[in-house]
């Protein structure tokens, strides 16, 4: 079994990065192949609206027809056994690169039949993990979460199962360095001693459930 992560952070060592690593540390101790991709290394756009997916009788119905640098991770997307997606929240919702790729991923296997079915080949476990700045009650005001249950939602159509981690009052950057007056950073470096512990441990669980023959079946 394969499960891919991909990082919609440019920072491949930040608070996305390392909880993506942690799930797939899980994953690992249940004997998961896993394979981690930062999207901000490659070059590549979100749908372009050809409708190449869902010609009928062509030969790219049900999959991208878009070659760019995404296209084989797209192409070991379709044999994995698991995926999961982590990205920064900006202005209340996931960056760029994470939105365009899961434009690729996921709308070409969305039918465009009486119930929107799924074209994907299997059922099979998603994740989506969110670092933010915010605290948990923020993000409740301003109304991340219809976002996150959006996303959420069109996982499980297209992949049969998706559940979210989110860790909330990250610690982006050395405090003492940057015009952020609007922080404390004596409690921002507090809460990243105790509580982003927390959060990776729950990310390492949430790859060994995925990976987990019993518990994914």
């Amino acid at each position: 079994m394969k499960v891919i992560a991909f990082n919609g952070s440019p920072r491949k060592s930040g608070n996305t990065a390392t909880l993506l690593g942690k799930a797939l540390e899980g994953a690992a101790s249940k004997g998961a192949e896993t394979k981690l991709v930062h999207l901000y290394d490659l070059r590549f756009t979100g749908c372009k609206s050809c409708f190449a997916c869902k010609t009928k009788g062509g030969r790219s119905y049900g999959k991208c027809a878009a070659r760019d640098a995404l296209t084989p991770f797209l192409e070991e997307s379709a044999d994995a056994g698991a995926i999961i997606l982590g990205s920064p929240v900006y202005f209340g919702s996931v960056s760029g690169e994470m939105k365009c790729f899961m434009e690729r991923l996921m709308f070409p296997y969305l039918a465009y039949n009486a119930d929107h079915s799924s074209l994907f080949p299997a059922k099979i476990h998603t994740g989506l993990i969110y670092t933010m700045n915010v605290t948990e009650q923020d993000m409740q005001d301003r109304g991340y979460r219809a976002h996150m249950d959006n996303n959420e939602g069109f996982l499980r159509r297209v992949f049969g199962h998706a559940e979210t981690l989110c860790s909330f009052d990250t610690y982006q950057f050395d405090y003492t360095k940057m015009v952020a007056d609007c922080f404390d950073p004596a409690k921002k470096a507090a809460r990243r001693k105790e509580v982003f512990p927390q959060d990776c441990q729950k990310a390492f669980q949430m790859g060994a459930g995925f990976a987990d023959p019993i518990v994914a079946a």
